[in-house]
């Protein structure tokens, strides 16, 4: 299979744990296209998409786009310009979707996690919101699935106690990218922090990007086997 996986820094995988390795580890067969970039808003992804048409069609593509939406406007310097509300928010999801779709048989809608890892925050009732309207594009589209981590990081949280910790300084996720690579050393500062699945209340540490890996492999076998039939 030819996979795309479209978004921002969470799925370019920097700072914190790239879950697309993990997927590679675990199809070592496919092909994946990681086509994250750091920063990424509806907005800006929308310029990127209508600029450089997508490298290949695609049997199935992942859109992971939408926390910058809400994150953006709680760091000390925005790189990219988030969309001014959820009306604006989805129409252009929507044009983003409509690109998408003209080079993929199959794309997967994904909702955006966690800003901060207290699920009941202003911040991830923002998510939540849009979440809704991802949720929404996806209803009765047949080339459409909807893939829903906001609710499943949520359910997650339920069951462990977390600090309310957000980097909302630039420099320091910078530095995060920069200093904090391997593996461990993101869990011990994810710790040190008292966060359970991020590393800095947005960017995923090992478990969190497990929980993703996972729930994009279930995805990636389910389609699988209906093109093999």
């Amino acid at each position: 299979m030819n996979i795309a996986l479209i978004g921002d820094s969470l799925t370019e995988g920097r700072p914190g744990i790239p879950f697309s390795r993990l997927l590679k580890e675990q199809f070592p067969g496919f092909r994946f296209d990681n086509l994250g970039k750091g920063g990424d808003t509806v907005l800006s992804l929308y310029a990127r998409l209508s600029k450089k048409k997508l490298p290949s069609p695609y049997d199935l593509t992942f859109l992971w786009i939408g926390v910058n939406d809400v994150y953006t406007k709680m760091l000390n310097a925005q790189a990219q310009i988030p969309a001014k509300d959820e009306k604006e928010f989805e129409e252009v999801y929507k044009k983003c979707v409509e690109i998408i779709l003209a080079s993929s048989k199959q794309v997967v809608l994904v909702t955006p996690a966690l800003i901060g890892e207290h699920a009941d925050n202003q911040a991830n009732k923002q998510l939540r919101a849009l979440s809704s309207i991802i949720l929404s594009t996806a209803e009765n589209h047949p080339k459409l699935l909807c893939l829903d981590l906001h609710t499943i990081f949520k359910n997650h949280l339920a069951h462990t106690t977390s600090s309310d910790y957000i980097s909302v300084k630039v420099t320091r996720i910078m530095a995060d990218a920069l200093f904090y690579r391997k593996p461990s050393r993101i869990e011990e500062l994810s710790k040190k922090r008292g966060l359970h699945l991020t590393l800095d209340g947005v960017h995923l540490n090992s478990l969190g990007a497990q929980i993703a890996a996972s729930e994009y492999a279930q995805l990636i076998e389910t389609e699988n086997k209906k093109t093999a039939l």
